[in-house]
């Protein structure tokens, strides 16, 4: 059977000179065989104080209950859902990444999937911590489970949403993790038989009897695509079922049918955006340009851009149907987003998700890596707006006039949510010093057609049509990792 040959104008998915296997593992695992560098310090020390003001908003909202955030009688969801559905949106990319396109044999996930699976996993836990606090009585969380319990046949609402809330994350949660896991098996073996000592047996135990046998590779391939098959609908469900918290209700602006492809597309837009302002950085301080290069950032800028543009669509659409609807309670919520008391923050929304994500329709902002970091953060602070305005601008006027009311958070509200954000990155930090932040195994399997020296070395052969190398010579002056002067007498 004939062997697959890369095409030369396809872009290289690892760049750089002389990287043999030894030299991607010697790159990968720097960070985690050797002190952390001052940048890293810098930040795990800010995230570590986020995750503080964390701990004690959490307590505070534990001890003296959920009337210490700004909810009243008509806005009685706020910044706690607003943070919910925002952080369960961001680990969307995560399962996303690594497991459609694995199915789709997309090979530039090789280098991302292992940051993208673990920041899904660091979202979904801030995301449960605010289901947790908002119960008033956290202790109380074990009965969310039908699990038997002391009161006799007490069971849980299956009828509402909340409850498929709970079902659908956890079942996110635990297969995300299982195969977050099941793709370090190999990376941390090779962590283990690089140690000495008590590094050798921490890591030893982890990598759970792995031994690089044939017969354990063929089992891994195997595990990876059946997991792969089971995460392919939870990038679905998941947010689809998050979205019938609101859609399954009668609240104006809420009841639509809209609601579940809206919420997912949402969900891939804000996932790929974090994955993006995390990688950016990631790929700076640790020296991974090589491997994290400008094709992998402007495939998720492309991605970024589509699934911008499809929740653009969305809000298009939800206005055509209040409009068509006839509904004059609908067609109220709608326009009291831009005449209404919160219009600035429909205008972030709209600003930050839709007219400011179509600059990516030019390369030059897609290939630039300044403007791709800052783009990313404004998606994401648009997304939370988003969920703002669906949340408490539709609540805040509901049908009775003498119940209008206004939300203002409190400092334990705000508190929460920065809180969050630093427990979020101080997890991200902790696991790209214990854990390889890219796979090193699935690196490897790149070197032999689709690096930079191997289609190098195609060009000084000579066998090649001159067109395609012009053509891809061209390609390679947007790599900020590619030495071009090496392609003049190539």
């Amino acid at each position: 059977m004939a062997s697959h040959k890369e095409s030369i104008i396809r872009e290289p998915l690892v760049t750089g000179e002389n990287i043999t296997y030894a030299k991607v593992t010697d790159d990968i695992l720097n960070p985690v065989e050797n002190k952390p560098n001052k940048a890293w310090w810098i930040g795990f020390t800010v995230s570590s104080l986020g995750a503080l003001l964390w701990v004690f908003a959490v307590s505070w909202t534990f001890w003296y209950g959920i009337g210490s955030w700004g909810l009243n009688k008509t806005v009685g969801w706020a910044w706690d859902i607003t943070g919910f559905v925002w952080w369960v949106g961001i680990g969307h990319a995560g399962t996303l990444i690594s497991a459609v396109l694995l199915l789709f044999r997309q090979k530039w996930r090789n280098s991302i999937n292992r940051s993208a699976e673990a920041m899904t996993i660091f979202a979904v836990i801030c995301a449960a911590t605010y289901v947790v606090s908002h119960m008033g009585r956290p202790w109380m969380a074990l009965y969310c489970l039908p699990l038997p319990n002391q009161y006799g046949s007490l069971w849980v609402n299956f009828n509402s949403p909340l409850i498929w809330d709970v079902f659908a994350i956890s079942t996110y949660f635990s297969v995300s993790l299982v195969f977050w896991y099941t793709g370090l098996l190999p990376d941390i073996a090779t962590i283990r038989d690089r140690g000495t000592g008590w590094y050798r047996r921490i890591y030893s135990v982890l990598s759970f009897g792995w031994t690089g046998s044939v017969k354990t590779w063929q089992r891994f391939e195997t595990v990876s695509l059946i997991l792969a098959g089971v995460s392919t609908p939870l990038v679905l469900s998941v947010h689809t079922i998050v979205s019938m918290d609101f859609a399954t209700s009668l609240e104006p602006g809420w009841h639509t049918t809209i609601f579940p492809p809206y919420f997912v597309a949402g969900a891939i837009f804000s996932g790929f955006a974090m994955v993006q302002t995390l990688l950016l950085v990631t790929r700076k301080v640790l020296g991974l340009e090589n491997y994290i290069t400008m094709f992998h950032i402007e495939s998720m800028n492309k991605i970024i851009l589509v699934t911008g543009s499809v929740v653009g669509v969305a809000y298009i659409t939800e206005f055509f149907i209040a409009y068509y609807s006839g509904g004059e309670y609908e067609q109220y919520t709608f326009l009291n987003r831009f005449i209404g008391p919160y219009w600035w923050a429909a205008c972030m929304m709209y600003g930050c998700n839709v007219l400011m994500t179509q600059v990516m329709w030019f390369k030059r902002v897609r290939t630039n890596i300044t403007m791709s970091w800052v783009l990313s953060i404004i998606v994401n602070i648009g997304m939370w707006f988003e969920r703002f305005v669906i949340i408490v601008v539709s609540l805040h006027r509901d049908f009775i006039p003498s119940s209008w009311a206004m939300f203002y958070p409190t400092w334990v509200d705000v508190s929460v949510f920065i809180g969050s954000i630093g427990v979020f990155f101080t997890l991200f930090l902790l696991f790209i010093r214990v854990l390889p932040s890219i796979a090193m195994a699935e690196v490897k399997l790149l070197l032999k057609d689709q690096s930079e020296e191997y289609k190098l070395k195609q060009i000084k052969d000579g066998h090649l049509d001159p067109e395609q190398v012009e053509f891809y010579k061209n390609s390679l002056k947007k790599f900020d990792s590619v030495d071009i002067s090496v392609y003049e007498n190539a």
